[in-house]
């Protein structure tokens, strides 16, 4: 008369339920997205993304040195320049906001964190797009590889650690990985953004970075609808020579993450984006949720269905956390 399995048993206290924990999310395994505003005096509040800002350079190496004090795992960077031009020319530029902060953060961490850098140029082209454009206004391809090249070099140069090409061209981690080796940056590791999907949760970074983005990506970002086609753009990212490889969005999309973490030879990460951010903080503001039991609930599952790291806007704050657990 009475249930031969009791799975209620290892969860009636919290000791039990801790012991019994099939996945953990440590500190280590949390990346920071970090924006740097040229030019700016003071930190500037991002509107759509409560308690996150463009930062100064040495508001950013404060934050910065907040963050691995933490134990966050890495830094992920982003530039926001004052000019732009239809060839992003500012992401090349040694004196760039991205590379000069690059070598800021290498100049006061060392080898005491992962730095990252964001590869792509729809922070510095005045049309937003991730490549230039062709003549009758659509991304140019391997136009674009060439000058993701250049940026690589320079931000290698600059003191990343790990570059993070985004802009979803084809062949781009080939292409690195030959400039970088022919650079004399045989070090230098290429985190690939391998699954990134055409998404409406952008919306909140686009302010981050003040994107003039004029149209969509939807020529090079992939359908929210495939989930095959994100398996065969993870396997030629490897085969050209991924050192981790990425998906993003992260919780529209964790079959896909867990779909990758098993076919992946290399670890695999998963982005956390503005829009899920904001999502999470907007219903918090408005006592609809827990915040902290929302937040880490879905860092919980991003790693549960395959993630070895995870970039977040809430990694501090997660860190310390999770340290404490």
């Amino acid at each position: 008369m009475f249930p031969a399995h009791r799975p209620r048993r290892l969860r009636r206290t919290a000791a039990l339920r801790r012991l019994v924990s099939e996945t953990s999310v440590r500190p280590r395994q949390l990346i920071l997205p970090m924006f740097v505003r040229e030019g700016a005096s003071e930190p500037t509040p991002i509107a759509s993304m409560p308690g996150v800002v463009q930062h100064t350079r040495d508001s950013l190496r404060k934050a910065a040195v907040e963050a691995v004090e933490a134990g966050v795992g890495g830094l992920m960077l982003f530039g926001v320049p004052e000019h732009k031009d239809a060839t992003g020319s500012g992401a090349v530029d040694p004196n760039g906001v991205l590379n000069v902060a690059l070598r800021d953060l290498r100049a006061e961490l060392g080898d005491a964190t992962v730095l990252m850098a964001d590869t792509c140029l729809d922070e510095f082209t005045d049309h937003g797009h991730c490549g230039v454009l062709a003549e009758d206004g659509s991304v140019d391809n391997d136009a674009t590889l060439r000058l993701y090249e250049e940026m690589a070099i320079a931000q290698a140069d600059a003191g990343a650690h790990v570059l993070g090409p985004s802009g979803m061209m084809d062949g781009q981690i080939g292409a690195l990985r030959a400039a970088l080796d022919g650079a004399g940056h045989t070090d230098t590791v290429l985190f690939a953004y391998a699954v990134k999907y055409s998404s409406a949760f952008y919306g909140p970074f686009r302010e981050a970075v003040r994107s003039s983005l004029t149209g969509d990506r939807k020529t090079y970002q992939q359908d929210p609808a495939n989930a095959r086609e994100a398996l065969r753009e993870v396997q030629l990212d490897l085969a050209e020579g991924a050192d981790l490889v990425m998906v993003k969005p992260a919780l529209p999309y964790l079959d896909v993450l867990r779909s990758v973490a098993e076919i992946s030879e290399v670890p695999v990460g998963a982005y956390q984006i503005s829009g899920e951010y904001a999502m999470i903080e907007a219903a918090a503001a408005h006592g609809w949720i827990d915040r902290q039991r929302a937040i880490t609930e879905t860092l919980t599952g991003i790693v549960r269905a395959g993630a070895d790291m995870v970039l977040t806007y809430w990694a501090v704050e997660a860190a310390r956390w999770f340290e404490r657990e």
